[in-house]
């Protein structure tokens, strides 16, 4: 599948600002086997004094933003033609959680990828005995680690009401966990947090999702969404497979990935800091086009 992607973030000050820094974490990943980025740009505005890039820890194309001068408000914008590649998940050949664990203690590899950086605690993810209480009831005896995490992965699902007023960005995962509500970074942290629990490596992942209009009505320009999943250590021979609680399922030909991070901290679209007297608003729009 091929996509034209458009992301609009949009800031507007109460008051004129300054001394602005920022992250910003919104390009379209190259990632062999899932996804292909065929071009992206960035359009900022105003410009900044200073615009850099580099690449992170885990692989993240980041831009950095700099102002001295006072300005009011903050355009940033995002066009790219991405080609998915993603297939079936196929036969599961992964292992038990006992297995699993032992192949973990066999692994030495410290690199982005390497399990060992996404079982721990993170600074938005805490091992909760609630949250991995009810993670265990997925782990079946004898069950692979895919089909734990699978089943984990819809009862969120089932039992989660999805409710974009009831959390904010911060909320812990322990809160959200006990609302039962929230959105999809909240369903991505709770899953997170349960599998780290039984000592399943997990981590999060930021990016882009296509929606598909109901039959009969208009697909409405901006009505796209940035969206959360996670990824799971499945073992030596699978690797990481990726899922989304939000929508009870594996990540497919309409996800397309921005990065990968152990939780929201460490991709969060921006972030940043500047000298103001005021608040602000922020609208966001997103455009997933399939290219025919």
């Amino acid at each position: 599948m091929l996509y034209d992607i458009r992301l609009k973030l949009e800031y507007a000050y109460d008051a004129p600002v300054s001394g602005g820094r920022h992250l910003v974490r919104v390009f379209p990943a190259n990632l062999p086997g899932i996804q292909r980025v065929v071009a992206a740009s960035l359009t900022v505005d105003p410009q900044p004094a200073e615009l850099t890039e580099f690449t992170d820890f885990f692989g993240t194309r980041v831009a950095t933003l700099a102002y001295r001068s006072a300005h009011e408000a903050l355009d940033i914008a995002i066009a790219a033609r991405v080609e998915v590649l993603r297939g079936n998940p196929g036969i599961d050949f992964t292992p038990t959680l006992d297995t699993l664990r032992k192949e973990f203690a066999g692994n030495w590899d410290m690199g982005s990828l390497s399990p060992h950086h996404f079982l721990s605690a993170s600074p938005r993810i805490g091992i909760d005995p609630a949250i991995t209480a009810y993670a265990g009831t997925s782990a079946r005896t004898g069950a692979s680690v895919r089909d734990l995490a699978r089943d984990l992965c819809l009862r969120i699902h089932a039992d989660f009401a999805y409710d974009g007023e009831a959390t904010l960005v911060d909320t812990p995962v322990d809160e959200a966990f006990a609302l039962k509500r929230g959105v999809c970074q909240d369903f991505a942290h709770i899953m997170i947090a349960g599998l780290r629990g039984l000592g399943v490596p997990a981590g999060y992942v930021s990016g882009f999702l296509r929606t598909i209009p109901p039959e009969g009505e208009e697909r409405l320009e901006g009505a796209d969404a940035m969206h959360a999943w996670v990824k799971v250590w499945c073992g030596r021979e699978t690797g990481w497979v990726e899922f989304d609680p939000t929508n009870a399922m594996f990540a497919g030909e309409d996800h397309i990935v921005i990065g990968y991070g152990r939780d929201y901290s460490d991709v969060t679209p921006i972030i940043g800091m500047l000298r103001s007297a005021g608040g602000q608003e922020t609208t966001q729009a997103v455009d997933v086009l399939e290219v025919a």
